[in-house]
């Protein structure tokens, strides 16, 4: 089974992108022509919200397809419907598989134990099926939250390393209070996402594909730029998937700490400021919402591709 993070890197080469499209739908957004149509076609409202979530997806996938070798959905925005939206969730991730994106799912699970190995199964491997095992979610990532130390992420590397997978282990988050707690000094001049850090890499350090770099990768936010030069000489094995560019205010020049001198190391978010581009890019209609993405993602293709 080849390494998730030989798989990425390969992605990466092909598409010449680090960019990820966060497909994070928020109904309000959504092209009103979407809603309308999925109203009349579906039974109820919950219905209709996991049809219009779907079909917008869809058309951003198409997209972008061809320009980026990866997508993260966040799971709370297709939690809020139930059922719908799960299945939206679960239909999402099977176009973007079928048309060669990786799939990440940002659902920062954590627990120990059986209860650690079901999330693992359910997003990552496969699950009991009365006599057989079958894949669920079938992402080819996830995130992961870490403070129930090793017990809480040993079962996600295992089945992992079984299902040629890969996780993102939250270090320093790009919202303005992370550092409430991820940035107090607690020993010898180290901060917490410092220590954490050091755990993320030393947790991957088996873990390694031809590439060099770990399927146990970090989350380092890029509206942090000096934690991340921090983080990027404490990991040189892992790789950051880095939320925060764009719509938080994060840029290509923030990021750049982030990568290694060989331009990899690092994948980089973009959710509002790629799928619903059209709402402020002057040119396009919402009915052009899938172009208007297009030229987001191409745009920050090019802002990265020149910093890295």
């Amino acid at each position: 089974m080849k390494n998730f993070a030989d798989r990425l890197i390969e992605k990466i080469g092909e598409k010449k992108s680090v960019v990820c499209v966060g497909l994070d739908p928020r109904l309000n957004q959504i092209p009103k022509f979407i809603k309308e149509k999925a109203l009349k076609k579906c039974k109820n409202k919950w219905q209709a919200a996991g049809e219009a979530i779907l079909e917008f997806n869809k058309g951003i996938i198409d997209s972008v397809h061809d320009l980026v070798p990866c997508v993260k959905p966040q799971i709370a925005f297709y939690e809020m419907y139930g059922e719908e939206g799960i299945h939206a969730y679960n239909q999402t991730i099977k176009y973007a598989k079928k048309k060669d994106l990786l799939v990440i799912a940002d659902a920062k699970r954590n627990d120990i134990g059986s209860t650690a190995e079901a999330y693992a199964k359910a997003f990552l491997g496969e699950v009991d099926l009365f006599d057989e095992k079958k894949p669920m979610f079938d992402a080819d990532a996830l995130t992961v939250t870490p403070y129930l130390g090793w017990d809480g992420i040993k079962p996600f590397v295992e089945v992992c390393k079984n299902h040629g997978k890969g996780i993102f282990i939250l270090v320093k988050t790009s919202n303005p209070s992370s550092g409430d707690i991820q940035d107090v000094c607690i020993r010898e001049g180290n901060e917490i996402f410092d220590i954490m850090g050091q755990y993320v890499e030393s947790w991957g350090a088996n873990e390694t594909g031809e590439s060099g770099y770990s399927f146990v990768g970090a989350v380092v936010g890029a509206t942090y730029p000096k934690q991340a030069k921090r983080l990027r000489i404490l990991m040189p094995n892992s790789i950051f998937l880095v939320p925060g560019y764009g719509a938080q205010g994060g840029s290509a020049e923030d990021v750049k700490p982030c990568f290694n001198g060989d331009g990899l190391g690092a994948i980089v978010n973009s959710s509002r400021g790629i799928i619903f581009a059209y709402e402020k890019s002057g040119k396009y209609g919402e009915k052009d919402f899938d172009k208007a993405a297009k030229d987001a993602v191409i745009k920050m293709n090019g802002a990265l591709n020149k910093v890295i």
